[in-house]
């Protein structure tokens, strides 16, 4: 078994003074730590029915590709703004200083679908709670969250409830 942790490298004050950025990169790069990684992101749900994959971009999208194949369902990605060519569900939601907002193909999940939402990090959940009340406004059913890194200090599985969030790797206090 490959120690992922040793391919999460730690890049203090990016991308501001005071910030511990732990870089996935490392990890991407090397094959036996990326299998590794997309395994033991199977292995969070393992068991639980799920009938699609959705992740927002960027890093979601690396590790949901793979594990949707894995799982043998599709993916569906999330988007910002104007980057999906056919009509999309939209879903706005506010940041600390502003507000964004997702989107998804109307077709891309079916009414009472159970979707597992995938993402390399879990930081505050602001992101992929809006994730979830997008997938929701479709008519999925959100069966969990994973996630490769979750950053326990930062208490974003508190914004996350009810849903159920895992992960494969935690590190606390930075």
């Amino acid at each position: 078994m490959v120690d992922l942790k040793k391919y999460v490298r730690d890049v203090p004050d990016y991308p501001k003074p005071g910030i511990l950025f732990r870089d996935i990169t490392p990890l991407l790069a090397d094959a036996a730590a990326l299998e590794t990684a997309t395994e033991a992101l199977a292995e969070l749900f393992a068991g639980e029915e799920i009938d699609v994959l959705a992740a927002a971009e960027a890093r979601g999208f690396i590790f949901a590709a793979p594990l949707a194949l894995r799982l043998g369902v599709g993916f569906v990605p999330i988007r910002k703004p104007g980057k999906l060519p056919y009509d999309s569900h939209r879903y706005a939601y506010d940041l600390e200083y502003g507000s964004d907002e997702l989107q998804i193909h109307t077709d891309g999940v079916q009414k009472g679908q159970r979707v597992l939402l995938i993402d390399d990090l879990l930081a505050t959940g602001g992101t992929m709670e809006a994730c979830c009340r997008l997938l929701e406004k479709a008519g999925a059913e959100i069966v969990g969250c994973a996630f490769l890194i979750h950053l326990v200090a930062l208490a974003g599985e508190r914004k996350m409830e009810p849903y159920r969030c895992r992960s494969v790797l935690s590190y606390s206090g930075e």
